[in-house]
């Protein structure tokens, strides 16, 4: 049984840790007499850090009347605020403390004048779903104002963001903890390219340990400054885990660390690689020379059964069922594919392995026109009640999944090291675990799964994929489809020896040829430069995958504990 989403989870309301909070005040809160605000005030962590660093700054003179605002929606959350700041010597009239949706506040705000001068706060995760339409209409109204384009993709924190940028004056600061879907998520592309024109410098703070317990979302420090004509740049720092902000200097920015900013919607994973990598990166994306995958082939999702346990089978189901012809071979998890040409050979292999290798293909039809074998099985279902399951009810026939075609070859969706452009020689399809493939009119198939495996076209991967908490990195068939592949030379290229390479598990063999034909010989890059490719793809694997490691550590330490 599902549990329902508490109150607070649909609040989107994960607190700030103080260590996180006092480092982002100290960053930002640097002179008295300053306008300071908290929109998302919580239970007020920034807040008492706010009122702690000006008395420290002040020298044991209290907040100026006024300089302090938080805003809070909930009513007891603004309550256990407020009697924090008395707590602290500090009355109403010192740091104003207001309960009201931040939209709104907003709204009227950016009708005067009247901006700040440092703002930090930590926005709530609310899906679009539940976010309450009454805000969420003011909130999408500011971000359409600010030339934006909010869509059912779009969480509460972005308008948040994009809110408060919009109410900080000239030369001010603004601190978030952000999620870092910020750096690489499709929706947040606009957000992106919106924050490098409005901010002049911006610092984003990552965590190898997820930070917030019962949220598997990981989080970036976001600090950003206003500074006029100074000079414009981005910056990133990596730290093991929240613990650590205590030892590290606040961010100040040298001219040496800053890098230039792409004021694109380009996603920021690219500004964890060092200027001369970043340059190198942008160099390969104008040479027109590399072909995107979208301009040689289509990628598609796999197929969404409804109920992989139901529609899925192996062979001893498929034997106790008596349903082997109601079914096409099938390719569910990319484990099952070792090299980059799966064969019949490779496909019986997996049967005989008893691998879920077999997809039920009913026709669109009343039931009662089926076999009897099929009509016991889908009765079966009903009882179930898997009829009843989304995917499955919108259908006309619920037991017929429709879009079942069989792809030309199969790229990875889910990616531990590498990606990989499969050939399909077996005549199987495959479930959306793995995307499906479709080669253009008149393209050598064996060139391009060859020529996918490179140092460049790995590289590209990261930086145009994301990756969660866990460490996997991800591609959607639209960022599979720009990624760039050098094919000068590729038909030197013996694709039986890369699969056989490949299926011993030697991906840096296979490198070291291609990387040599088709980068070096093909796209004239200098050995300096590949070694450089190879490097970049390299930082940005072992980035996410250290992340896999440190979850993966921490699943095992709470399984001991229980």
């Amino acid at each position: 049984m599902k549990i329902p989403p508490s109150s607070k989870k649909l609040r989107g309301c994960y607190y700030t840790p103080m260590p996180i909070a006092n480092f982002i005040v100290a960053w930002a809160v640097n002179s008295r007499g300053i306008k300071v605000l908290e929109p998302s005030a919580g239970d007020g962590n920034f807040l008492e850090s706010v009122v702690n660093r000006l008395d420290t700054l002040e020298s044991n003179k209290k907040a100026s009347s006024g300089s302090v605002v938080g805003i809070e929606i909930d009513l007891d959350e603004s309550n256990r605020a407020r009697n924090r700041i008395k707590k602290l010597g500090i009355n109403e009239s010192e740091a104003q403390i207001i309960t009201t949706d931040f939209f709104k506040f907003c709204n009227e705000q950016l009708k005067t004048d009247n901006n700040f001068d440092v703002i930090v706060g930590n926005p709530p995760f609310i899906r679009y779903q539940n976010f309450p339409e009454e805000q969420r209409i003011i909130a999408f109204n500011i971000m359409r104002a600010a030339g934006l384009h909010p869509t059912k993709l779009t969480n509460a924190w972005v308008p948040f963001l994009v809110g408060s940028t919009l109410l900080l004056g000239n030369h001010g600061k603004i601190g978030m903890v952000i999620p870092a879907e910020l750096l690489q998520v499709s929706y947040a592309s606009e957000l992106r390219q919106f924050l490098s024109e409005r901010l002049s410098r911006l610092t984003l703070v990552t965590f190898k340990k997820l930070l917030f317990d019962g949220a598997q979302q990981e989080v970036i420090l976001l600090l950003g400054e206003k500074n006029g004509n100074e000079r414009r740049g981005i910056r990133t720092v990596e730290m093991d885990n929240m613990e650590n902000l205590a030892f590290y200097k606040h961010p100040s920015f040298s001219e040496d660390e800053l890098k230039p900013l792409d004021h694109t919607n380009e996603k920021w994973t690219q500004y964890f690689l060092n200027i001369e990598e970043i340059s190198l990166i942008r160099k390969l994306r104008s040479d027109q020379h590399l072909k995107r995958l979208g301009e040689l082939a289509e990628v598609d999702v796999g197929i969404v059964t409804g109920l992989n346990d139901f529609f899925v089978m192996n062979k001893q189901k498929i034997t106790d069922t008596k349903l082997i012809k109601h079914t096409i071979p099938l390719v569910s998890r990319s484990a099952h594919l070792s090299g980059i040409i799966f064969s019949d050979t490779n496909l019986k292999s997996n049967i005989e392995e008893n691998y879920p290798a077999f997809l039920l293909s009913v026709p669109s039809i009343p039931s009662k026109n089926l076999s009897l074998e099929l009509q016991e099985y889908i009765e079966n279902g009903e009882r179930l009640g898997i009829n009843k399951g989304y995917k499955c009810r919108i259908r006309n026939y619920w037991y017929s999944i429709p879009s079942i075609w069989v792809p030309d070859g199969f790229l990875l969706r889910q990616i531990n090291n590498y990606p990989k452009l499969i050939l399909n020689n077996s005549g199987a399809t495959c479930t959306d675990t793995i995307h499906r493939v479709k080669f253009k009119n008149n393209i050598e198939q064996k060139l391009v799964a060859a020529a996918f495996l490179n140092s460049a076209t790995f590289a590209f991967s990261e930086i145009l994929g994301r990756s969660y908490g866990g460490g996997i990195l991800e591609l959607e068939p639209r960022e599979a489809e720009r990624l760039p592949i050098p094919t000068i030379g590729a038909s030197r290229l013996d694709i039986n020896h890369i699969n056989k390479f490949l299926a011993e598990g030697s991906i840096y063999d296979v490198l070291e040829v291609n990387d040599e034909i088709l980068l070096y010989e093909g796209l004239g890059l200098t050995r300096k430069e590949v070694k450089s490719v190879r490097g970049i793809w390299e930082k940005l694997r072992d980035r996410r995958n250290g992340r896999r490691s440190e979850t993966n550590k921490n699943k095992m330490i709470a399984q001991a504990v229980l």
